[in-house]
């Protein structure tokens, strides 16, 4: 987040909003601005300067990686708009292309930050089990065969849950950065015969940490590793090498 703009209040007549983005990740190769590359943010900004935004960045809850999706992602920007929240979640909307989509507009106070203010981020990873590709799930879901345990699976993850040291998941967002972090909640269901969702809550995660986390309790719900080295694991501080596709990986709501 180094090139985001940090808590200057607005000036000149403009109001903070608070919005709830949701975007498909396929496209997009990121949350952050890059030069050369398409992303959430520049999309975004773009859409706003053509509202008359004129502001050097807008500040989101957190960066996801190129290929990941949101439906909770939380950005925040100084606008003068002189009228209501809907018609500015409107006006967004008619401006954005079809992979990315304002869910909520809300005025805030001019410190709100949606990183720096957030309390928790839950994220949801999903799984589908078949031998063959589905070409109607492969784009949001990863296809894991043979199929993992739901019982192994659980086990694993209650190892993660609590305050730990995670730099065996993945370092920290920026150079020299702690790596502990506190795990809320950690839990995975099967929503069909053969979808599996996992879904962490957690003060903050490190870079890839959830992609890191799935992939080796993938592992353990196979049953080619016992759910405890997930334990082993965090005490190692050793780098998990495990890492599941960005593509079924969802931020899915942040709270304040």
């Amino acid at each position: 987040m180094g090139n985001l703009v940090g808590r200057t209040p607005p000036s000149g007549g403009t109001e903070r909003y608070k919005i709830i983005l949701a975007y498909h990740g396929a496209a997009f190769s990121g949350m952050q601005r890059q030069a050369r590359h398409r992303s959430v943010q520049a999309v975004l900004e773009e859409a706003l300067r053509a509202l008359g935004w004129a502001g050097r960045a807008v500040l989101f809850a957190g960066r996801t990686d190129a290929g990941v999706h949101a439906s909770g992602q939380v950005a925040a920007f100084d606008l003068q708009w002189r009228h209501s929240s809907e018609s500015l979640l409107k006006a967004l909307n008619t401006q954005l292309p079809a992979d990315v989509a304002v869910q909520a507009v809300e005025q805030v106070g001019a410190q709100f930050h949606p990183r720096y203010d957030a309390r928790k981020r839950t994220y949801r990873y999903r799984l589908y089990c078949q031998p063959q590709r589905d070409p109607l799930r492969e784009g949001l879901a990863w296809r894991v065969w043979p199929a993992p345990r739901l019982r192994r699976l659980q086990a694993a993850a209650r190892h993660l849950r609590g305050e730990h040291d995670f730099v065996a998941f993945g370092p920290a967002p920026q150079p020299g950065g702690h790596t502990v972090r506190t795990v809320h909640a950690a839990r995975w269901q099967q929503a069909a015969d053969d979808e599996f969702i996992f879904e962490v809550t957690a003060n903050a995660f490190l870079y890839h940490m959830v992609r890191r986390m799935v992939g080796l309790q993938v592992k353990a719900g196979q049953g080619l590793i016992e759910p405890e080295v997930v334990h082993a694991a965090l005490r190692s501080q050793q780098r998990v090498r495990q890492l599941a596709p960005a593509h079924g990986l969802t931020l899915v709501h942040v709270e304040y």
